[in-house]
């Protein structure tokens, strides 16, 4: 295996050793790139063509040699998934991978490798997508667990917290809802890619790649499938979980619309009452009264009490 990671173009060896099966370009610059080509006789694509999305650009068999590339998914260092692009390719004895960033699953199958190395490129390529399938699903694993506790968040029993609390409460899981969300789709466009590149491989009736990687190809196809089910499942939660919070947002909203609108109610029958007797007109019978007072202030009372009443007796309240 030989990594090539950027290094001045001082570090790039005098020659490839015939022995060298994987070479793993890790953003490198051009003068590795031209070392590269120079060396095996093959290709590296340019960023700008690993990022083309129609399929005869990512699977492509010319001369023998595959052509392949997918999006892969990675943080950035605020930790916020982004996808950035893999490109494979893979001839009869070696396997070159083209990255832009650090990818988890080469850091694992890079170790392994370097402990047993394999025979051909065939043997490099099978055993990255199966660390790449495997560190899918270990994140597939953890999404899912966050949304198990989100969702015994948003559907447990309510709390006596107050409002602020609550709100805040909700906009944080709506954040986490998202955050979710957007890394299974990341994940989900991944597996899509990688589904396609198996059985566009195992189609080409090429004799260099042995009946032992074929069958475990097979075994990764199925393991694909399995995990496009679960995302799909994964998706499909995440979209419930985020109904329930914008629906509870909704009936927290409700609430304080309706607190307002009872106290908007129960003002006004008062503002009449002392409206009217604060006209002082000169005919007003009540202003003779020795009890007019206590009487304005009683009725006030009484009108501000009265739909208090009306609204228990309606259960609105």
């Amino acid at each position: 295996m030989l990594t090539l990671d950027g290094h001045p173009t001082g570090d790039v060896p005098a020659s490839l050793s015939p022995d060298t099966i994987w070479i793993d370009m890790l953003d490198c610059d051009p003068a590795e790139i031209a070392w590269v080509e120079q060396q095996t006789g093959l290709h590296v694509p340019t960023p700008a063509e690993l990022t083309e999305i129609e399929t005869s650009s990512r699977l492509r068999f010319e001369s023998g040699v595959f052509r392949l590339s997918t999006p892969t998914v990675s943080r950035d260092p605020a930790g916020m998934p982004v996808t950035t692009a893999l490109g494979l390719v893979l001839g009869r004895k070696q396997l070159i991978t083209v990255r832009q960033t650090r990818l988890t699953a080469f850091t694992t199958f890079g170790a392994a490798w370097a402990s047993e190395p394999g025979a051909c490129g065939a043997d490099a390529f099978v055993g990255l997508i199966d660390a790449i399938v495997d560190r899918m699903a270990y994140v597939l694993e953890a999404v899912g667990a966050e949304l198990d506790t989100v969702s015994y968040r948003v559907f447990a029993a309510r709390s006596a917290a107050s409002p602020s609390r609550e709100d805040a409460g909700l906009r944080d899981t709506l954040r986490q809802i998202g955050n979710c969300g957007d890394l299974a789709s990341r994940i989900r466009d991944s597996l899509l890619c990688v589904a396609r590149i198996i059985p566009y491989v195992l189609g080409q009736s090429i004799d260099w790649i042995p009946q032992p990687m074929r069958t475990r190809m097979e075994t990764q196809r199925a393991d694909i499938a399995s995990l496009n089910d679960y995302d799909t499942h994964l998706t499909n939660k995440v979209q419930l979980l985020l109904d329930a919070t914008l629906g509870l947002i909704s009936i927290e909203q409700n609430n304080i619309i309706k607190v307002l609108t009872v106290v908007s109610v129960v003002g006004v029958p008062p503002t009449l009452v002392a409206s009217i007797y604060g006209m002082n007109f000169h005919a007003m019978p009540e202003l003779e009264w020795a009890w007019g007072y206590p009487y304005a202030l009683g009725l006030i009372l009484t009108s501000a009490i009265g739909p208090l009443i009306w609204f228990k007796l309606r259960g609105w309240l």
